[in-house]
């Protein structure tokens, strides 16, 4: 998923402030809704630069318990100067997002609130936050329906295990 064999290109100075993602993150954690029955799961999130002002991000989750792939999405984020960023992604389900947001390379946080949500016969808005504490990512998803106010709907834990 990097640029080329051998390839390490520089850091685009626009991707400094988000470095701290960089890598390859796994672990564990749980989802839910009104509509849903709760579950765990695996995950592996990895975020990788080419050397342009813009960051990959590819994700996977599996079913805790077997092993069994579950939901993968992958696409762009995109920093701006002003500490705002710009994310698209495309899921597995055929979903895509438009975010918009801040970062804090400081407190190593980034906010997301979908501006566009496509595809989608139910959902109506998704917002997502990152946090990096050490070697650990943790997140949140939130997210609103036809039928239910924003709210909690996936969380989890990742160790940065690369990068």
């Amino acid at each position: 998923m990097a640029a080329g064999a051998g390839d390490n290109p520089p850091l685009h100075p626009a991707l400094e402030p988000l470095a701290f993602l960089l890598g390859t993150w796994r672990g564990e954690g749980e989802g839910g809704y009104p509509t849903i029955q709760s579950f765990k799961y695996g995950e592996e999130i990895k975020l990788w630069h080419s050397g342009k002002p813009v960051m990959a991000y590819a994700q996977k989750t599996w079913k805790a318990a077997s092993g069994e792939p579950m939901h993968a999405e992958s696409g762009y984020w995109r920093p701006k100067p002003d500490g705002s960023i710009e994310v698209v992604i495309a899921q597995s389900t055929g979903l895509a997002e438009v975010l918009k947001g801040t970062f804090d390379a400081e407190q190593k946080r980034v906010q997301l609130q979908s501006s566009l949500v496509g595809n989608a016969s139910k959902v109506q808005a998704i917002g997502r936050l990152f946090e990096v504490e050490g070697k650990e990512l943790k997140y949140t998803v939130d997210m609103a329906t036809l039928t239910h106010e924003l709210q909690p709907h996936l969380r989890a834990v990742l160790t940065k295990i690369d990068g």
